[in-house]
């Protein structure tokens, strides 16, 4: 898919070699807003940090959903900066400094484990806490499965006696969430109807039945999760039910952008290679498929030598770090790629940059470019 015309105009405006992310707030604000009209009403809507923590994303999703979700303390320093109204906070090994934090900026706090109960306990006598739970069995199915199978993640439902027992702490609701990526809307829906009913049926009356994010995108189309089913969901009087996703927030709103460096043939198989890789895009290798990529001709050659190019062929996109595994897309058909020219990657404002191994080579990061 072609990015839009005002981002290919972006990143010709960028000095040569060009290596890019861009991020459209636009885009974000948008997303937020059909996202939010495809929620059950009452609920509410935070962003997953996670996803992308570039502070332009969080300053503009802090103000279009109604908090953000942390997992470390320099998420919740990032949250603090971008002037979330709320913040939750997750993870399975918080340390008692991040815990002490998170209270104190009064964020409501995911215990993992009844461990971690007790710390809160220690630390805050009297705190109410939000307790996750991993529950046998789900009905989603995605790119990570996070409950209903052995995880760090929660306490595992047979613990539940246990947890709601531990003095000190006042555990006024769940946290849920049980996958990422998940595509199938009805599913989706149809986990949330089963995670109010489980969490009413618990007998401590409530107020927060957080189901988490799992929201999904087709990286190899434009296919998104159909929402539509959660809108019919009812959600019962007195609980704030709670959805925090980050990847169908941002995916659309950022595109990596990096140029041909040089094409060639190997063996058979044609490379364009780039100034840029899985260092700064890692999903791809990290999951296992091949990320589709537009070619942005660039016309302008100011060299004396021969240009290298390929013209209607399967080309792998390749990366310039010194390991065969630095590869973005695997034999996608080209009618014309040159050095030179770019490659735009789209779906990449979520889990690109954030999740990537920056300083192996130490080459220079991309520029961001906020539109």
């Amino acid at each position: 898919m072609r990015p839009p015309d005002h981002v290919v105009r972006a990143l010709l405006e960028l000095p040569r070699p060009v290596c890019a992310y861009v991020y459209d707030t636009a885009a974000l604000r948008a997303r937020a807003a059909t996202v939010r009209a495809s929620l059950p009403v009452p609920a509410s809507l935070l962003y997953a940090v996670k996803a992308n923590g570039n502070p332009a994303v969080l300053t503009t999703l802090a103000a279009d959903a109604d908090g953000l979700e942390v997992a470390s303390g320099g998420e919740l320093a990032l949250a603090l900066a971008a002037g979330a109204r709320r913040i939750v906070f997750g993870g399975p090994a918080k340390t008692d400094a991040e815990l002490s934090a998170a209270l104190d900026a009064g964020a409501q706090i995911n215990a993992e484990s009844v461990h971690e109960l007790h710390r809160i306990a220690a630390l805050r006598p009297g705190a109410e806490v939000v307790l996750r739970v991993n529950r046998p069995g789900h009905a989603l199915t995605g790119s990570h499965t996070m409950t209903g199978a052995p995880t760090p993640f929660g306490v595992d439902e047979a613990q539940l006696p246990a947890a709601l027992a531990v003095p000190g702490v006042r555990i006024v609701g769940f946290h849920l969430h049980a996958v990422s990526n998940n595509l199938d809307g009805e599913a989706h829906a149809a986990f949330v109807r089963e995670a109010l009913r489980w969490s009413l049926a618990t007998g401590i009356d409530p107020r927060v039945v957080n189901v988490g994010g799992g929201f999904g995108v087709d990286y190899l189309s434009d296919a998104t999760i159909d929402l539509t089913p959660l809108r019919s969901i009812t959600v019962p009087a007195g609980v704030d039910l709670v959805f925090e996703p980050g990847r169908l927030l941002a995916a659309d709103a950022g595109w990596y952008a990096a140029t041909v460096i040089d094409v060639k043939t190997n063996h058979g198989r044609t490379f364009a290679v780039l100034r840029g890789g899985t260092h700064h895009f890692r999903l791809p290798a990290a999951w296992g498929y091949d990320h589709p990529f537009t070619v942005v001709p660039v016309d302008d050659w100011p060299h004396p030598y021969l240009r290298p190019a390929a013209t209607d062929t399967a080309v792998d996109a390749v990366g310039e770090l010194c390991t065969p595994r630095d590869v973005l897309s695997r034999g996608q058909h080209v009618a014309s790629v040159r050095a030179g020219d770019l490659l735009v990657f789209g779906r990449t404002g979520a889990y690109g940059w954030d999740i990537s191994h920056h300083d192996f080579l130490r080459h220079d990061p991309p520029e961001f470019v906020i539109l």
